[in-house]
């Protein structure tokens, strides 16, 4: 691969980005309204500390429950801030279905891992989506994230 044709693919994705971004602060606020009120769908809520400025966060995402915790999609993949977030303070708050769930332990796994989380129509469709990332997050003691969900009606 030339070096021309290197510089033109990292330009495709950082605009790819750019405008995914951009669509991502446009549609968070309408789908945290959307997953607080009606726990929509498979949609959960991730409270989590900026990891430089501390400030107190909320961003919907598509969350499956496991036995032992959580399984998400990095649809943005691994520099999406949450999932930056919740790595530098070691986890975050879940909050599915209107319960609040400690999480952390956040371990990257692959869709033959993160598969048997998803109903059979997800299974289908989370490859031709192209997510080949994903986050499990594993349910731990809520001492340990206390400082996640201040500020969050405040």
């Amino acid at each position: 691969m030339s070096n021309h044709t290197s510089i033109a693919t990292r330009d495709q994705t950082a605009r790819r980005h750019s405008i995914i971004g951009r669509l991502a602060r446009f549609l968070n606020p309408r789908m945290l309204a959307y997953a607080e009120r009606l726990h929509f769908l498979r949609f959960a809520i991730i409270h989590h500390r900026g990891r430089r400025s501390g400030r107190s966060y909320t961003t919907p995402v598509s969350a499956r429950p496991t036995s032992d915790g959580f399984v998400v999609p990095l649809t943005f993949g691994m520099q999406a801030d949450w999932f930056r977030n919740i790595q530098a303070a070691g986890g975050c708050i879940i909050q599915w279905k209107g319960i609040d769930y400690p999480v952390g332990e956040a371990e990257i796994i692959d869709w033959a891992s993160a598969r048997p989380a998803f109903n059979l129509i997800e299974r289908v469709l989370v490859p031709v989506m192209g997510v080949k990332q994903f986050v499990r997050l594993h349910h731990t003691q809520a001492s340990t994230l206390a400082t996640a969900k201040e500020g969050k009606d405040g």
